[in-house]
């Protein structure tokens, strides 16, 4: 039983316990003990998400504006060209501390990677320095004078700019990149030369692609997700087979699948052949472009799209379309004012699910898109794995991130989350 009585040791009046503690500090007690069980339970799951998802988009985040090789391999440097108002030349005093950091480099077999570091912001600086280094133990001062007589690129004041700005441990230099734009000598953001910029084209085509492969996904899958909904169990369950059957395969086949069919020298091109449709000498390229990997995409994605539809066109009563018939509606006004209305929420649902998929797709953008049909995660992919510039591949996989996010916050905007629904 729990007591009412006054605590003569408080000024408020409170509720006891049998025992005489206190009711109110019990249940707090109670309320930790079930929070602290609550959160032990979910701990496993909260652990693995931090583990595999945002720390590695912390260190995503991080390795886009953090650029430690150069300054690690030219500290000195990085200290008294801090002075340097940018104009001309810098001071003996630069030029004193760069051979000597430039010494140590490449006794500490740190000069290629600073080397590389600049390359990224100036093309061709690498050898630059590497080959300067091999020579740099036996440059007597002036040492101004000493780097000019190695090699004369060493009086171009763009390339003491980079050094500069390289002084610092952290950049937008990669972000920069990203958008097609750099530094110029003076230090201004201007764009790059158009022969360079290649980014920009490919984050729009990244989102055309995208958006197509959705309106696809919907077009082929609305139709589809509506039988399943409306045929007999026995049938609607052998077409849900047959949606679910690429599940079962292995991705990379049914992407080396349509290797096969879309070549020119593939079956329907062959199908096109023998029918007449086209000539012999005039096959259709439809593979190695855009439209292999639209096509592609499109197959591989639409059960992601059929089963958000499936899954809310399952829970429409019928009586509904009934109804509307009864009130003197034709079939299709019907179908267009009543069900399809309520079936938006598969429809916002798949088109988020498919969209997301498509902008980070790689492997089949990599095996059938060709120079005209590959994505920026190939490209960014490309960074980590052959140029190894992961500074670079940090900050457009940081900028997709953004886009994405982005997009979702204009979606919600527009229909509404709370509309997107699964079933």
């Amino acid at each position: 039983m729990v007591d009412a009585t006054i605590n003569n040791g408080n000024k408020s009046d409170g509720l006891l316990t049998d025992d005489g503690q206190s009711l109110k500090a019990k249940l707090a007690l109670a309320t930790r003990r079930n929070k602290t069980k609550a959160f032990l339970l979910v701990a496993p799951l909260l652990f693995f998400i931090v583990i595999t998802f945002v720390w590695p988009i912390g260190v995503m985040l991080y390795r886009s504006v953090n650029s430690p090789q150069f300054t690690n391999a030219f500290s000195s440097t990085a200290v008294v060209i801090k002075d340097w108002d940018g104009q001309g030349l810098p001071s003996e005093e630069v030029f004193t501390a760069f051979v000597a950091d430039m010494v140590q480099a490449r006794k500490d077999r740190t000069i290629g990677k600073a080397g590389t570091r600049i390359n990224y912001e100036l093309p061709g600086t690498r050898s630059l320095f590497t080959g300067t280094a091999r020579k740099a133990k036996k440059l007597e001062a002036p040492f101004k004078e000493s780097l000019i007589a190695v090699n004369e690129k060493w009086a171009n004041p763009e390339i003491w700019a980079a050094v500069k700005r390289l002084s610092s441990r952290y950049t937008l230099s990669f972000y920069l990149a990203s958008l097609d734009l750099k530094y110029d000598k003076s230090g201004e953001i201007v764009t790059q030369p158009e022969d360079r910029q290649i980014y920009v084209t490919l984050f729009l085509r990244t989102f055309w692609i995208s958006g197509l492969v959705m309106l696809f996904t919907i077009l082929l899958g609305y139709p589809v997700a509506y039988l399943l909904s409306v045929l007999p169990l026995r049938t609607s369950n052998l077409l849900m087979i047959m949606v679910l059957l690429p599940f079962w395969t292995s991705l990379l086949v049914r992407t080396t699948a349509w290797i096969a069919l879309l070549q020119r020298e593939g079956i329907i091109n062959d199908v096109l052949v023998f029918i007449g449709v086209i000539s012999d000498e005039n096959r259709i390229q439809m593979i190695y472009n855009q439209a292999g990997t639209i096509i592609a995409m499109t197959h591989i994605l639409l059960p992601f799209m059929v089963l958000p539809l499936f899954s809310v066109m399952k829970t429409i009563p019928p009586s509904y379309m009934r109804a509307a018939r009864s009130l003197g509606a034709t079939q299709f006004t019907a179908y267009t004012r009543v069900y399809m209305p309520l079936t938006l929420p598969g429809i916002g649902a798949g088109s988020v699910l498919v969209f997301i998929l498509s902008v980070g797709y790689y492997i089949t953008p990599a095996l059938v898109g060709g120079r005209t049909g590959t994505l920026i995660s190939n490209v960014i992919a490309g960074h980590m794995q052959q140029s190894l510039n992961w500074g670079l591949a940090a900050a457009l996989g940081a900028l997709l991130l953004a886009s994405v996010l982005v997009l979702y916050w204009f979606y919600n905007k527009i229909v509404g989350v709370d509309n997107m629904k699964f079933g």
